[in-house]
């Protein structure tokens, strides 16, 4: 995985749109994608390339149309590598917090 190609992907708030609308009807054409955006089709279609550089869109062709997938596998990645690892000390500590407290109202 190619964290800074994700990490530069998501920087922008236009392409965090984009794979938010994507998340929430995935498979959808540019056509689809540019409806509702503030920025120009172009702009629609650069966005689209840096994500899918970074893996975290695919696309397949049907017909004439090229729809657009989300993938969250790079997504996941940095979870596990960057978030997760902060988490498990935060939920011990809860664990240990729940532990210590129903041990004392016995």
């Amino acid at each position: 995985m190619d964290d800074d190609k994700v990490f530069r992907a998501l920087a922008d708030p236009g392409r965090r749109q984009l794979l938010d609308r994507l998340c929430d009807r995935n498979g959808q054409t540019l056509g689809q994608l540019c409806e509702g955006m503030d920025i120009t089709r172009q702009s629609v279609t650069q966005h689209l390339t840096l994500l899918e550089q970074a893996n975290l869109v695919s696309t397949v062709r049907r017909g004439r149309e090229k729809l657009h997938f989300i993938n969250p596998v790079p997504l996941h990645e940095v979870y596990e590598r960057w978030i997760r690892k902060f988490e498990e000390g935060r939920l011990r500590l809860l664990h240990d917090l729940r532990t210590e407290l129903e041990g004392t109202q016995e």
